[in-house]
């Protein structure tokens, strides 16, 4: 078996949950490959280009795969699921189901036209600890994956705080409830998840059977 995870959006493979789920498979001699989704060059991002480099990152040799995905690296890790046969079980930590409907309101219309028009937006980027240009090339595109596509019945496990001020739990309870094969764990947390992360790796480790 095969583990991957995969960072949120404007987040990076040093983050305290990659870095944490990291340590942590160090720590049973298992594995874990962290690619950086923003592959040098975060301005042209796109949900496509995730898809593309993680899918790459997978074994020829037809070996199973589990994904573990935060935030927007959730949403790929679903969408990767879907194409993927190779890929037999997710884990999903607040995913971005409904990204764009939740974070494009925040910018407020005029913010979005302006990035529409000028092709480019500054986003303050985590991982870098300062603002970088995005290209509106990733809305065009993170609009044709929507959640209704997500019908292949994975075995998946979400992982969802309770207080996510980004991507609500809603989200995540609409997704869970017409899919019999997801399990929704609730948490008492927010979007980092921060608080909870002994929780959150034992619920992985039950799930992934891991040692």
């Amino acid at each position: 078996m095969d583990y991957i995870y995969l960072h949120g959006f404007a987040s990076s493979p040093k983050s305290a949950k990659a870095r944490d789920i990291g340590d942590r498979f160090t720590q049973i001699q298992t594995r874990l490959k962290i690619p950086d989704l923003n592959a040098g060059d975060f301005s042209q991002l796109t949900i496509t280009r995730q898809l593309a480099q993680v899918a790459a990152e997978f074994s020829n040799d037809s070996k199973s795969v589990t994904l573990i995905g935060s935030s927007l690296g959730g949403l790929t890790a679903a969408h990767l699921g879907q194409q993927n046969l190779q890929v037999q079980r997710l884990v999903l930590l607040a995913p971005a189901f409904g990204f764009l409907s939740h974070w494009l309101p925040k910018l407020g219309d005029e913010e979005v036209q302006r990035w529409q028009q000028e092709k480019y937006i500054m986003v303050y980027h985590y991982g870098e600890q300062r603002s970088l240009s995005l290209s509106y090339d990733f809305v065009t595109d993170a609009a044709q994956y929507q959640e209704k596509l997500l019908q292949r019945p994975i075995s998946t496990l979400i992982l969802h705080g309770k207080k996510d001020e980004v991507i609500p739990i809603e989200a995540s309870r609409d997704f869970a409830r017409s899919r019999p094969w997801v399990e929704l764990v609730e948490l008492d947390s927010d979007h980092a998840l921060g608080n909870v992360m002994e929780e959150i790796w034992q619920a992985i480790r039950l799930f992934c059977q891991l040692p």
